[in-house]
């Protein structure tokens, strides 16, 4: 909130910021709710290597993309959630949502960026090792474009925290805070934030202070 007011021109301290939360707009921090394991890494599928090996700081775009699977709650269902982010920029640069966590929701999440960033052979595509990321639709997906692909060390979440961040905004700053009548209403929610809160306003301490966009 400091830097947000920084930046619209009001030279407020974090003491400030916080007073004027609490006293002037009765704003209150908004804390997760405790972290729940979804990847499921027990069977017997082939891995790929930690090619990425946390190396979070990329040069260029299309350079290296982290993908993550998560669920959310919507009235008596779940929703599937995929996403694919650049790490140059931060921006979810792919998504693909439905009922079930199957390997086809986050090949349509890659797809989306294949269709619409172009990226070239030798893009680096980290994950975990989620049994959708080591199905074979998958794989032959990452070959057919020349990708190489990097998995995290099995039970390690901070191999891949750049996507579990992501989640923890998404889930802290929205999702828990929501209750969703309808698969539609909470797609087309999640569609918003992504597309016109995260990547074009959010502002990020990684990137400086601006949007994935800027």
């Amino acid at each position: 909130m400091k830097k947000a007011l920084n930046i619209l021109s009001y030279p407020v301290s974090r003491n400030k910021a916080r007073k004027l939360m609490e006293l002037a707009a009765s704003v209150q921090v908004k804390h997760r709710k405790k972290y729940e394991i979804t990847t499921n890494s027990n069977h017997r599928q082939p891995v790929f290597d930690n090619v990425l090996r946390r190396q979070f700081d990329v040069a260029q775009p299309r350079q290296a993309y982290v993908g993550d699977i998560t669920y959310l709650w919507i009235g008596e269902d779940w929703l599937c959630l995929a996403i694919v982010i650049d790490l140059y920029s931060r921006k979810v640069v792919g998504w693909s949502m439905g009922s079930w966590m199957k390997a086809q929701l986050v090949c349509y999440a890659l797809m989306m960026t294949i269709w619409l960033r172009r990226p070239k052979a030798g893009l680096v595509v980290h994950s975990d090792r989620g049994t959708q990321y080591t199905s074979k639709a998958y794989r032959q997906l990452l070959k057919a474009h020349g990708f190489i692909g990097s998995m995290s060390r099995k039970g390690d979440c901070w191999d891949n925290s750049v996507a579990e961040s992501f989640f923890g905004s998404l889930k802290q700053e929205r999702v828990q805070w929501r209750y969703y009548q309808t698969r539609f209403e909470a797609q087309q929610d999640e569609l918003q934030y992504i597309s016109m809160f995260y990547n074009s306003y959010r502002q990020h301490s990684y990137l400086g202070y601006v949007s994935p966009n800027q």
